[in-house]
C-alpha cells in the first residue's frame, strides 16, 4: 500500500510543495506577511536547488496567478524559445532529425525572468527576501533524499560525460548517498551574486527587482553561459539572453459543473488538460465506481483521444495556427465524448479530430498524423509511431511544483523544470541552461518542428480551479505526459467521488501511453495502460478483456507523478493541503 502522509487544515494560509524544504520557505514567507506570489516565487526558487536532478533554477517556470482584489487570472509562460542559429535542417542534416542530449538541445532559460516578473508585478517582496533560502541551501547543503539519490545514480555515466556536471552530482566520483548533505556552492554564489545586484541598485522595490534581472540576462551570468556555448559548438548566444522575456499569456477556461478550470495554453499541454475536464464534464463519470475497469476504461479512452488532438495540433501558437476554440467547443468536446467504445479499448492512439478553425497548414498535420497511423512500419524519425513495446520513459522524471492560497484569496500555481542530466553544467555556475528543446522535434513536417524563437510545445501545466468567483483549487504534478492523466484524477477524486484533497492525491493511479512521448526520441507505446498495484486483479483482468494492454506498476512510483493540491472549502473556507507521497513533496498551512 502507498504510504499515508496528514491532511492539513489551515485557517489562514497554507501551500504545497515538492520538497519540504521549499514548503517550509514559503511557509516562512506567509507568515512573515507574504502574499501567495511571494512565498510561490520563494518555495519555487528553492526548487531548482533542492530538485536540482529535475528543476533546473536555469530552466522553465510556468506560472498562473489569480489575483484577490480583481478575481483576475493570469499566467506567465516561463518557457525558453530556440537561439537565432538553431534551425531544423541542422538536426535534420545531422541527427537524422533526432534532437541529442547535451548542448545542443538547449533554448533560452526562463526561469529566472518568470520569476521576478511574478515577483515585481504581483508580489511584495525583493528578491533577496524570497531567494535567500534556496541560497542557505545550496550553499550549507541538504540531506539528499531517496528519489534524488535513485535519479541520479540511475543517470550516472550522464553526469561522468562533462567534468562540472560530475563535480557537483557525483561529489568524490560516486553518486551521493541518503543522507548525504549535498551541497551546490556555484549555485549559490550565482543567485546570490543577483541578489547582490538587487541591493547595489537602490531605489525602489521593482528597480532592484530589474537589477537582478539584467544580472542574470545581460551581465556576468549571461556572458558565461554565452561563452560556453561559443567555446563548445552550441546554438545559444548572448544577443539570444539580452533580447528574452517571458510572456504574459491568456489563460483557458472550461466549466466543470459549477467550477471554472483555469489552465495554460497551446504552448503547453494546458489546453490538452482543458480539453480532458471539457470531455468529462459531459460524460456521466459519477455514475461510475471509482477505478472500477469500466471507470479506467473511460478516461483512458478520453485521455487517447485528447493526446490524437495534441500531437495533431499542438504547438508554439506564434507560429502554428491551433484550433483553440474548436477544440474546446461544446459541440466537438460532445463529438469527442461519441468517440469512446464503452466496450472496446482502441487498439492504438485515434486518429485526430476535425475541430472548426483548422485552417489548410493544421489541417494538413492532421492528415500527416492520420497517414502515420495508418503505417506498419517505416523510418521512426519520420513518424515517431514505431512501438517501443515495454514501457521505457525515464524522461518523465523531471519538473516540481508548488500550489499557494493566502490570507486574501491571492492564488499561485507553479510547475518549474529541466532536468541536469539530459545537458551540461556551465562551469562556475552550477547552471544547466534549459534542455527543454527535447520536446520540439528535428523533423521539419511536425508542426512542432524547433525554430528560432519557436517555444518547445511543453508538458508542466499548471492549473486552478474557481466557484461562483471565489478560489477553490490550485494544482499540479510532475511527470511529463501523465501530468493531464494525474490532474484529472485528481480533480475528481474530490469534486466528483467526495474525497478529501490528501486521499485525493494518493489514491492509487493509471495512466496510458499509447500516444508518441512529448520527449525526445517520442517513444510510442500503443494501447499501453498502466495501473498501480492496490487496483485488484479482477479489475486488471476487465480492463484485458476490453482491449487494453495492462502493465502494472509498483505502489507508489514516481512514474504516477506527485500531485501537489490546496483547496479552498467553498462552505467552511478553511484552507485544505495535500501531498503525494509518491514523490517528495510536503503540505503545510497555519
Amino acid at each position: 500500500m502507498i504510504e499515508k502522509r496528514t491532511h492539513v487544515d489551515a485557517e489562514t494560509h497554507a501551500i504545497a510543495a515538492g520538497h519540504d524544504l521549499a514548503t517550509q520557505a514559503g511557509l516562512a514567507v506567509l507568515e512573515d506577511g507574504g502574499n501567495a506570489v511571494d512565498a510561490g516565487v520563494a518555495a519555487g526558487i528553492a526548487l531548482g536547488v533542492l530538485h536540482s536532478d529535475l528543476v533546473n533554477f536555469a530552466g522553465v517556470a510556468p506560472i498562473m496567478i489569480r489575483i484577490a482584489e480583481t478575481g483576475e487570472v493570469v499566467t506567465i509562460d516561463g518557457l525558453g524559445v530556440w537561439p537565432r542559429t538553431a534551425s531544423v535542417e541542422f538536426f535534420e542534416r545531422e541527427f537524422g532529425g533526432a534532437i541529442p542530449t547535451g548542448i545542443l538541445r538547449t533554448v533560452v532559460p526562463a526561469a529566472p525572468a518568470a520569476w521576478i516578473k511574478a515577483l515585481s508585478t504581483f508580489g511584495t517582496m525583493t528578491l533577496g527576501d524570497v531567494a535567500s533560502f534556496a541560497v542557505r541551501y545550496a550553499r550549507e547543503g541538504f540531506p539528499v533524499y531517496p528519489l534524488f539519490a535513485d535519479f541520479i545514480r540511475t543517470n550516472q555515466d550522464a553526469y561522468r560525460r562533462h567534468a562540472a556536471s560530475a563535480e557537483i552530482y557525483l561529489p568524490n566520483g560516486h553518486p551521493p548517498e541518503v543522507g548525504q548533505l549535498f551541497r551546490q556552492s556555484d549555485l549559490a554564489g550565482t543567485v546570490q551574486y543577483m541578489i547582490d545586484q538587487e541591493t547595489a541598485a537602490g531605489g525602489d522595490r521593482r528597480a532592484g527587482l530589474k537589477a537582478a534581472r539584467d544580472a542574470f540576462y545581460k551581465g556576468d551570468i549571461a556572458r558565461t553561459i554565452a561563452a560556453y556555448h561559443t567555446r563548445n559548438h552550441g546554438f545559444l548566444a548572448y544577443e539570444d539572453l539580452a533580447s528574452f522575456d517571458v510572456r504574459f499569456e491568456t489563460p483557458l477556461t472550461v466549466p466543470f459543473g459549477e467550477i471554472d478550470i483555469y489552465t495554460c495554453g497551446a504552448w503547453c499541454q494546458g489546453i490538452s488538460f482543458a480539453e480532458t475536464m471539457g470531455m468529462l464534464n459531459r460524460l456521466d463519470i459519477g455514475a461510475l465506481e471509482q477505478n472500477s475497469s469500466r471507470y479506467i476504461h473511460t478516461l483512458t479512452e478520453a485521455f487517447k483521444l485528447v493526446f490524437a488532438d495534441r500531437e495533431a495540433f499542438v504547438a508554439d501558437p506564434s507560429f502554428v495556427e491551433v484550433p483553440v476554440d474548436g477544440l474546446l467547443e461544446p459541440a466537438y468536446l460532445a463529438e469527442r465524448c461519441r468517440a469512446i467504445d464503452p466496450d472496446k479499448a482502441s487498439p492504438e492512439m485515434p486518429k485526430a479530430g476535425a475541430p472548426s478553425g483548422v485552417t489548410a497548414e493544421v489541417g494538413n498535420a492532421n492528415q500527416a498524423v492520420a497517414t502515420a497511423l495508418e503505417q506498419s512500419d517505416g523510418d521512426p524519425h519520420d513518424t515517431g509511431w514505431k512501438d517501443e513495446g515495454t514501457l521505457t520513459d525515464p524522461a518523465s522524471a523531471d519538473t516540481s511544483y508548488v500550489a499557494v492560497i493566502d490570507r486574501d484569496g491571492n492564488m499561485f500555481s507553479a510547475t518549474p523544470s529541466d532536468t541536469s542530466a539530459d545537458t551540461v553544467v556551465i562551469p562556475g555556475t552550477g547552471l544547466c541552461p534549459s534542455s527543454r528543446g527535447s520536446q520540439s522535434r528535428g523533423n521539419s513536417r511536425s508542426i512542432n518542428s524547433l525554430a528560432p524563437g519557436k517555444r518547445p510545445r511543453l508538458t508542466p501545466n499548471p492549473a486552478l480551479a474557481i466557484q461562483n468567483g471565489k478560489p477553490l483549487l490550485a494544482f499540479g504534478t510532475p511527470g511529463g505526459d501523465v501530468q493531464i492523466q494525474a490532474m484529472a484524477q485528481v480533480f475528481l477524486n474530490i469534486f466528483v467521488h467526495g474525497m478529501n484533497v490528501q486521499d485525493a492525491v494518493q489514491a492509487p493511479r493509471f495512466a496510458t501511453y499509447s500516444f508518441p512521448s512529448s520527449f525526445a526520441p517520442n517513444a510510442y507505446h500503443a494501447n499501453l495502460l498502466t495501473v498501480e498495484d492496490s487496483i485488484p486483479d479482477e479489475t486488471a483482468a476487465e480492463l484485458l478483456a476490453l482491449g487494453h494492454k495492462v502493465e502494472r506498476w509498483p505502489d507508489g512510483t514516481w512514474k504516477a507523478g506527485g500531485v501537489l493540491a490546496v483547496h479552498r472549502h467553498p462552505e467552511t473556507g478553511r484552507i485544505l493541503a495535500g501531498a503525494d507521497p509518491r514523490r517528495a513533496g510536503t503540505a503545510r498551512g497555519r
